[in-house]
């Protein structure tokens, strides 16, 4: 129960957080010239999200975070464990003495506290969606001495983005229901959150928009009557139980049955790994299997 109350808390913290305006929020002081001129500064990144990112801009690592769900990049297999990354152990973040922290930038308002009473240096990532893991990298490019290995990733996701457009342009798009699930509760994903990101790239209707909360709790009287063409499912956390909620809940409750997605068996259940929390460069294949579930075949 514990940690399903934990889990909570986070889901609800996403639900108010305001999308930040910078493409990364990060510390400064009057050393911070002296620590971005270090040719190897020593970097814990506290999400796999992060460990990814620092692994494409050929980054070493000094801490890495404790993941059951990703695998661990083998260049970091020997970097220090810092914990969840919900919730990294401050005491041995600071024991390793890092130049930087870097985090996703949702788990600011519970992290940058934590942060600042450590007196580490921080950066928080946008990594809400695609272009703002990109813009982030750039960033990243400059603060970190590498711009080069940026500049090829922000290049390939251009030429991606451009490619898809002109793939779907003259397609239909199907409107969109997004549900965010953890076990015993789920939430709608609106276009502000990493899924609804995926789904406005792919250029399908989110049903359930916001100005910037990234999930919202919304009864299924109100979802009912904005009678979505398709229902898109995926996990926080646990995705079997999940899984295994939502079919229970389909089942037991019967406004369910009205919705015309149900009734035509336009509901599916999406892999958590591409489809989380946080933007990763699985995206094209996140995309891809969108196509599938709008277009079928070989789409």
């Amino acid at each position: 129960m514990c940690k399903f109350k934990k889990i909570m808390l986070i889901i609800v913290l996403f639900s108010i957080l305001p999308l930040m305006s910078a493409c990364m929020d990060y510390s400064s002081d009057n050393k911070a010239e002296e620590r971005v001129n270090k040719e190897n500064p020593k970097i814990v990144a506290t999400s796999m999200s992060t460990v990814f990112i620092m692994d494409r801009l050929n980054v070493d690592l000094i801490g890495v975070p404790d993941s059951k769900v990703d695998k661990l990049p083998k260049r970091y297999q020997n970097a220090e464990k810092i914990g969840m990354a919900m919730s990294p152990d401050m005491e041995k973040i600071k024991s390793i003495n890092p130049d930087w922290v870097f985090s996703p930038v949702s788990l600011v308002s519970d992290l940058q506290p934590k942060y600042k009473n450590a007196k580490l240096r921080y950066g928080f990532l946008n990594l809400n969606n695609v272009e703002g893991m990109y813009s982030s990298i750039k960033d990243l490019g400059k603060l970190l001495n590498r711009e080069k290995e940026a500049d090829v990733l922000v290049k390939e996701y251009e030429n991606f983005m451009k490619s898809y457009k002109e793939k779907n342009k003259d397609k239909k798009k199907p409107s969109v229901l997004i549900l965010m699930g953890l076990p015993g509760s789920y939430v709608v994903a609106t276009d502000k959150s990493y899924v609804g990101s995926l789904v406005k790239m792919s250029g399908a209707k989110n049903v359930f928009e916001s100005d910037k909360e990234q999930f919202i709790n919304i009864n299924t009287e109100d979802m009912l009557k904005k009678d979505p063409d398709i229902i898109l499912r995926t996990a926080h956390a646990m995705p079997d139980d999940v899984m295994q909620m939502f079919r229970d809940e389909f089942k037991k409750n019967d406004t369910w049955s009205h919705f015309r997605a149900v009734k035509e068996n336009k509901v599916y259940d999406l892999d958590n790994h591409k489809f989380g929390m946080s933007a990763k460069f699985n995206y094209p294949s996140a995309l891809e299997d969108l196509q599938k579930i709008y277009y079928g075949g070989n789409e």
